[in-house]
């Protein structure tokens, strides 16, 4: 992916303008970290873009953005712009185009993400981040307290790079968080949820769940029950664990995954019954924060008996021939009562022990 962007930074200064990867990308190659989302910056309008890519683009105008699809990679390219007013905490109203860089770069929010590259590999640094990287800070460009007054959105991603590069937040920032921390109640749960997710797949989550909660966030994210949260492999487990507003954009398998966690919780242990009725994936996630031993969990369930109805060696018409009954409810209870016998490993699923034990303790 890093020789395409190379290459797209090429073919769009063939045609005499200026072209970067800026952000992210650049400051986890200054950290030696992995990354694979990579922003290029240039003082190519879309159109010109358009000229150049042809239909490889889609364009944003009101932004000033396109997304380009380049030899099976993808980059969102950026016009040097800057932002002239915001609207609703969180959005640019009106934005202007420039020819300068630098003028691009002061409208990001964190040092740590104004640095650039150009073709050639070369890192340019225009606002001291490799100080604050060195440092481990995170320091907006400029005042904090109009950047974050500017996009409450800014709020949530110092807690997150915090806790995702485990930094420190520089003071005017924490002053600026405590000012601005009601404008997170305009914030989309949409984007809440986002970051969020990024904080607790972190391996450092627990540093991100303690600037949470030294800022009270947690009242302003609409979430509780942060303290005693165990990580997990899937981040649904960890949402799973705390108690959060009806307004975060769970789909509909996804709410059923953290409802079925949850009732393993309560339910508190994994046993053949557990494992019969929500397969190994959502027992392990659960498994997790129970303390319980991921092969354990799978030898058990590679031992069960059955795996669904289907594998049972017997029929509600078979049941209903050997009792002399009609096919009813009686029936499809006795066939729940061998189901749940199975499964618990207290009856075999042989024809013949099935049929012994309806004999025994239902025929009259």
């Amino acid at each position: 992916m890093f020789e395409n962007a190379i290459e797209v930074l090429k073919l769009i200064e063939k045609k005499g303008f200026k072209a970067y990867i800026v952000g992210g990308y650049v400051r986890d190659i200054y950290l030696s970290n992995t990354s694979t989302d990579i922003d290029i910056c240039t003082s190519a309008k879309p159109k010109d873009l358009v000229k150049i890519f042809k239909k490889k683009v889609i364009i944003d105008e009101k932004y000033g953005s396109v997304k380009l699809e380049y030899k099976n990679s993808c980059f969102d390219i950026t016009t040097f712009r800057k932002d002239i007013k915001y609207k609703d905490n969180r959005r640019p109203s009106e934005i202007e185009y420039v020819d300068l860089l630098e003028e691009d770069l002061k409208r990001r929010d964190f040092t740590i993400n104004t640095l650039c590259m150009d073709s050639n590999g070369n890192i340019i640094d225009l606002f001291n981040a490799k100080k604050d990287i060195m440092s481990k800070t995170i320091k907006t460009v400029g005042d904090a307290n109009e950047k974050l007054s500017e996009d409450s959105l800014r709020i949530l991603r110092a807690v997150r790079f915090a806790c995702t590069l485990n930094f420190k937040l520089d003071k005017d920032v924490e002053k600026a968080i405590k000012k601005n921390i009601k404008s997170l109640d305009n914030l989309s749960f949409h984007r809440k949820k986002s970051e969020l997710n990024h904080i607790f797949r972190s391996n450092n989550y627990e540093y991100g769940i303690k600037l949470l909660n030294k800022f009270k966030l947690d009242k302003h994210l609409e979430i509780s029950s942060l303290n005693k949260i165990k990580k997990t492999s899937d981040v649904l487990g960890m949402w799973a664990q705390i108690k959060y507003s009806d307004s975060y954009p769970f789909s509909k398998l996804e709410k059923e995954s953290i409802n079925s966690i949850r009732e393993i919780l309560l339910y508190g242990k994994i046993d053949n019954y557990v494992l019969y009725k929500y397969g190994n994936c959502i027992p392990l996630t659960a498994g997790e924060i129970l303390g319980i031993d991921k092969k354990e969990i799978l030898e058990k369930y590679d031992a069960l008996s059955i795996y669904s109805k289907d594998d049972i060696k017997i029929n509600i018409l078979e049941i209903s021939n050997i009792l002399g009954i009609e096919p009813s409810k009686k029936a499809r209870d006795i066939l729940y009562d061998i189901e749940m016998k199975i499964v618990s490993d207290e009856l075999n699923n042989t024809v013949d022990d099935i049929e012994k034990y309806i004999i025994k303790k239902y025929k009259r």
